[in-house]
């Protein structure tokens, strides 16, 4: 029996010294050498400025600024509380939000259809992007504000879609993010 409870100790704490210590350092270790950007959250650092990270969203309000999918997460874009709102499509909360998401969206089009994913957030509630035709739907908003012609912000937007992944996977995306700092540096607004 002494010999039996020797071993299932030896065992545990070999086990726990392998799999709960070593392995991760290893995993953890061949991430930073192989994948570093990836392994570290694929931050974004401007004029030596944290400005965000490539796989997380976060609210642009601005109207000269394209701005991202609705958030459900916590309070926002709060990356501790990731999740939707779970409401279904027939809860009256839902459709009074998302009913007016619309009317305010419409103010760049009026009358023009919303795409759905302006209006609707994620179920991580931190998408970092949108489709190629919401951040279309925001165009002439952004080159009346910016004082850009709608030609020169679709080839911004083109530069920064994504096509599908290996010609198959996922849909075409465009990264708000990274789209707003591209934005910023071709047409800077003058007060800030």
């Amino acid at each position: 029996m002494r010999r039996s409870i020797t071993t299932a100790v030896l065992y545990t704490v070999l086990g726990t010294i392998l799999l709960g210590i070593g392995y991760p350092y290893v995993v953890t270790g061949i991430a930073q050498l192989l994948f570093r950007n990836k392994a570290n959250g694929q931050l974004i650092i401007r004029a030596g400025k944290l400005v965000g990270s490539g796989i997380l969203g976060q609210g642009f309000t601005g109207p000269a600024y394209f701005h991202s999918r609705p958030s459900a997460a916590g309070t926002g874009y709060d990356a501790s509380s990731s999740s939707g709102s779970n409401y279904g499509p027939t809860n009256k909360k839902l459709v009074s939000r998302v009913a007016g998401d619309v009317a305010t969206a419409q103010t760049d089009q009026p009358g023009a259809a919303v795409p759905i994913d302006l209006v609707t957030a994620s179920a991580s509630g931190l998408d970092p992007d949108i489709t190629p035709a919401a951040a279309n739907f925001q165009v002439a908003r952004i080159a009346n504000l910016r004082h850009l012609s709608e030609d020169a912000v679709r080839q911004i937007v083109a530069r920064h879609t994504l096509n599908r992944q290996l010609g198959i996977l996922g849909e075409p995306r465009v990264n708000v993010l990274q789209l707003n700092l591209d934005l910023d540096r071709s047409a800077p607004l003058a007060n800030r």
